[in-house]
């Protein structure tokens, strides 16, 4: 019987130590996979925009949550990756700021026969009325879904009442003036004013309350309406271009990455609100039912009968007897009747 070999002891494997090269490779690739020294994917990626993370500065509550301010990307077309595209600097002064240096209050800058407040009026309300003889214009009352606050208003034009519904400029002017308006020339700055995309009707004592302020020191207490607010305010500022301060671009991104999604507006539309019908004049009251205190011998002519008749007898009928034979002519006997 031949005698078993003895089992050798197993070896310790040894390291390879990789060389430099082989090295730098290796770590080259692992910034493209994920781990390892694998194949990277050569997928393109989805067009993104890097949004970098908000510094810790105060603000008001947003309820951005835990993970608001970590970094990442954003898909482009959204009010995320727009915020990137704004230049980021210091508050001009205040100094020289005026309302009327954005135009003596509300002008028809559309040119469409209304001033641009009961243009946003019309647009924002639910049911308008208009007031007669004014080709649509002028708002007599309508109700308000506030976008500040999600409460209803219901708005009578007329002293003390036409104040509880406001048309809040997004980006406030003096907010505006701070951050490069002040360079602009009176056309821009009255255009800027009367824009639609920068308003919106809303809650007066809110629009009070916002003043000026920005993203970094007023947000709409109705947090759901947070996201298109500051879409809204991205979306001016870009296209007007004026600049944020750091710490109103560190209060948008904490704002919309919560919504990552919202989109940037692109027109004059207001929030969404359920469907309205058009524009209607409110029916006009009928006058007072004179009885029969004129006959046909109190005209002159056959035409002021017919027009005298004409005036009341939708509402009351023939009362004064005009038409005798009912046949819708008044006062047949007078000079130029039919």
């Amino acid at each position: 019987m031949l005698p078993v070999p003895p089992v050798a002891a197993p070896a310790v494997a040894r390291r390879h130590r990789r060389s430099p090269r082989g090295a730098a490779a290796c770590a080259l690739l692992a910034l493209l996979v994920a781990a390892g020294c694998g194949a990277p994917d050569l997928r393109p990626p989805a067009p993104a925009v890097s949004v970098p993370s908000p510094s810790p500065s105060p603000s008001p509550d947003d309820g951005a949550g835990a993970d608001a301010g970590a970094p990442g990307t954003a898909v482009a077309g959204t009010a995320l990756a727009a915020v990137v595209e704004l230049e980021v600097k210091g508050r001009a002064p205040r100094t020289g700021y005026d309302r009327d240096l954005f135009g003596h209050g509300w002008v028809d800058v559309d040119r469409n026969g209304c001033d641009t407040r009961n243009d946003v009026l019309a647009r924002d309300l639910a049911h308008p009325t208009v007031e007669p003889g004014t080709h649509g214009c002028v708002v007599l009352t309508g109700t308000l879904v506030d976008p500040f606050s999600g409460a209803t208003i219901e708005f009578v034009r007329g002293q003390g009442t036409s104040e509880l519904v406001q048309i809040d400029h997004v980006v406030a002017l003096s907010d505006a003036w701070q951050k490069g308006a002040q360079q602009w020339e009176a056309a821009t700055r009255v255009a800027f004013a009367n824009d639609p995309l920068n308003l919106l009707a809303v809650d007066g004592a809110l629009n009070q309350q916002k003043g000026d302020g920005d993203t970094a020191t007023w947000l709409p207490p109705d947090a759901g309406f947070r996201c298109a607010y500051v879409a809204r305010q991205v979306a001016v500022k870009r296209a007007y271009d004026l600049w944020v301060t750091q710490a109103e671009a560190d209060a948008m991104v904490r704002v919309l990455r919560t919504c990552p999604d919202e989109p940037l507006p692109t027109d004059a539309a207001g929030p969404v609100r359920p469907s309205a019908p058009a524009l209607v004049e409110p029916p006009v009251a009928p006058p007072a039912n004179p009885g029969d205190a004129v006959d046909c011998g109190d005209f002159a002519s056959w035409t002021q009968a017919q027009a005298w008749y004409d005036t009341y007898r939708p509402a009351y009928g023939d009362v004064a007897g005009l038409d005798g034979d009912d046949d819708g002519v008044a006062c047949e006997t007078l000079p130029g009747a039919p």
